[in-house]
């Protein structure tokens, strides 16, 4: 028997990693560094390593990056993008290339060739190619389906919209690292803060937040480069036997490559390699995280195949963490949406990885009590993945005789109500509610935001205007406001003011999911949204719903089920709801087409567990989508069937205790 704890702790990180993918992946907006969510990633492999029963095929462990936003056009990948497996050191290489051996049955004394490349740290990208003329171009998304950003793809320079020769394939899908060279970071931001504009955080987010645009004339003002590392689907001509002897066809038809990358001989030549990127890469004009390793025979990448999420050929060294020393000037309590208490430490400035720190968060007390950090004190600090510093030490060698303790207030900073802490959690939070400004902004923050309503050009200004002239205090005075309310603040015009009030009036069409997800809930993010709009029919199901009720589905613990219930048993919220639905905002009661001719499986719940022996999983989805039913990853007293396949797992199990019909493949597919 598998223990309660050992479950909430496995649902507990799923849903920390897919709120955390979201962050990274669609939102520009990572909170944790890459080190963090590595640890927090191989917590979860191990667990489910573990408890195999547990393994579901919806965990962040089996999946790749984050849903695709709907502010652009979405592409369905033909070829998954997939994700690489990491490795941090020589053991985990040698390890990789073991497994290797072992899979292509080659002894001990064969050495594999290996293309080693850089990985770059920027947004991937397919970009297909039909007759030598680009036709489309997407980010990865979730691996099956991404965003179209054709309009702006085009806009890279050094991106040929024609291939040259003429002996290229008819249909070409390379892959490759869309990326923000350090120089034109560097000169961008410098621009930006001449003209008193945000600058970029780092290049990353510089290349994600410049190809993410809907207006592809900003994105050519942003210096983007793209390097190509592979193929996807090709048809109409038959490619060489070698991934190096393809990267140089890529480079030959005018794409770009990189020309650091270089084929070696077995593990060693992989080592060396490493060891002379590590000393190389401060010279590099763009940011790289690690190295990539690909076994070079396309016939054996064929054998090795493929995991869940990524490749059995390839895999990711990453480097170790960027760090540096600066001093503790001061610490400042910032407080979130929910209430969350978080100290901040004010560091002098810093430069690591192509940005300057001057922010670090601590986290919270018990981190900072844990670490003996005071103001004053020299520390290190990490930058890993480049995302998010840390401190990682306080150097005591360097402490000064002054240095001041940091203690929590008592007082929220911003509203003065009470700052407590529950017996059981870390965090402290502040008591004021939706009384308290800060949290006021950051909950209305959240509300507009893209995955949320998704309200656009509704942004932080704006907002901070809003609630200061105590115009709103809740989201549903949102939609209260009117041309007059939005001229009178700073820098919004008549035709500005006109903008957002058609944005706030689209926004009333939405989804259960967002709007579940807007309301902000503790530890509800986008995955767990989607889960209850899988499990409840309307808004009133879930308003009624008891604890136990919502601890049946599987993917809700105790914790997040008493969250969700205190959430909607609040008067305040109730009201909030209520006035939402009022001025209209409202969603399909069903995400399918009622229309449609043939819906043999409209209102049709359907989950799928095992192998399928006719189609992949991914048809099978479509075609059950198809016939107006929806497909969902766990089985819950709402599902109406389970279609299993070859080795179904624990879903059959929980299907039978629940009671749901089962129907094989075979059987499916002549009733259907």
């Amino acid at each position: 028997m598998v223990s309660e704890k050992v479950k909430e702790k496995i649902k507990n990180l799923r849903n920390s990693l897919h709120n955390h993918n979201h962050l990274y992946y669609v939102m520009d907006a990572p909170e944790i560094s890459d080190a963090e969510y590595d640890q927090l990633f191989k917590e979860l492999q191990i667990l489910e390593s573990n408890y195999p029963r547990l393994l579901k095929e919806s965990s962040p462990t089996q999946t790749v990056g984050s849903t695709p936003s709907s502010i652009f056009g979405t592409v369905e990948h033909d070829l998954p993008m997939l994700s690489l497996e990491n490795i941090f050191d020589e053991e985990g290489l040698r390890k990789f290339d073991k497994r290797i051996h072992e899979k292509l049955n080659l002894s001990n004394d064969c050495l594999v060739q290996y293309s080693c490349e850089l990985k770059f740290d920027g947004v991937a990208v397919s970009i297909i190619y039909e007759n030598g003329i680009l036709a489309r171009a997407a980010t990865r998304g979730d691996g099956k389906k991404g965003e179209d950003i054709t309009h702006n793809i085009r806009t890279i320079n050094s991106l040929p919209l024609k291939l040259k020769g003429n002996d290229f394939p008819a249909y070409l899908e390379v892959r490759g690292e869309v990326f923000m060279p350090i120089s034109g970071f560097i000169k961008f931001n410098n621009t930006a803060l001449k003209k008193d504009q945000k600058p970029f955080v780092n290049p990353r987010n510089a290349a994600s937040g410049s190809l993410r645009q809907l207006d592809a004339n900003y994105t050519k003002k942003r210096p983007l480069g793209i390097y190509f590392y592979g193929v996807g689907i090709v048809k109409g001509k038959l490619l060489p036997n070698y991934h190096t002897d393809i990267i140089l066809l890529l480079k030959k038809w005018g794409l770009n490559i990189c020309l650091e990358s270089k084929k070696v001989e077995g593990v060693d030549g992989c080592i060396d390699y490493y060891k002379s990127i590590l000393t190389a890469k401060e010279s590099f004009d763009y940011d790289i995280d690690g190295m990539v390793y690909k076994v070079n025979d396309i016939e054996f990448q064929n054998k090795l195949g493929f995991v869940s999420r990524a490749p059995r050929w390839a895999i990711a060294h990453k480097f170790p963490a960027q760090e540096k020393s600066t001093v503790i000037k001061d610490v400042q309590f910032q407080i979130g949406r929910t209430g969350a208490v978080t100290p901040v430490a004010k560091v002098k400035p810093v430069f690591i990885g192509g940005a300057t720190i001057s922010n670090v968060t601590l986290h919270n007390m018990d981190e900072l009590n844990r670490k003996d950090i005071r103001i004053g004190d020299t520390v290190s600090v990490r930058r890993a993945g480049d995302v998010i510093p840390e401190i990682i030490k306080v150097i005591k060698s360097k402490r000064p005789l002054n240095t001041k303790k940091i203690a929590m207030p008592r007082y929220c900073p911003e509203c003065n109500a009470k700052i407590t802490r529950i017996d059981g959690e870390t965090v402290f939070r502040c008591s004021g509610g939706n009384n308290c400004k800060a949290q006021r902004i950051e909950y209305l923050k959240h509300f507009v935001s893209r995955k949320a309503m998704d309200i656009d050009g509704f942004g932080v200004k704006l907002i901070e205007q809003l609630v200061d002239n105590e115009r709103i205090s809740t989201p549903d005075e949102i939609y209260r406001l009117n041309k007059d309310d939005l001229c009178l603040l700073d820098r919004v015009a008549k035709r500005t003011a006109e903008n957002l009030l058609l944005a706030i009036a689209d926004s009333k069409s939405t989804t259960f999911a967002r709007f579940i997800y807007s309301m902000g809930i503790r530890e509800v993010g986008q995955t767990t949204a989607e889960i209850l709009e899988s499990n409840f029919h309307d808004i009133n199901e879930v308003t009624n719903s008891t604890v136990e009720e919502l601890q049946t589905i599987s993917e809700i613990g105790p914790i997040v089920a008493k969250n969700i219930h205190d959430f909607f048993s609040k008067k305040k919220n109730k009201i909030v709801i209520r006035n939402l639905i009022q001025h209209g905002v409202g969603w399909p009661s069903e995400d399918i087409n009622i229309n449609s001719q043939n819906l043999l499986l409209e209102r049709k719940v359907i989950v799928i567990s095992g192998s399928l022996s006719s189609m992949t999983r991914m048809q099978a989805e479509e075609y059950i989508k198809s016939l107006g039913g929806k497909v969902i990853s766990s089985v819950s007293k709402n599902t109406n069937f389970l279609l299993i396949g070859n080795n179904p797992g624990s879903k059959l199990e929980k299907a039978k205790k629940l009671n749901i019909k089962i129907i094989n493949e075979e059987d499916f597919f002549k009733l259907y």
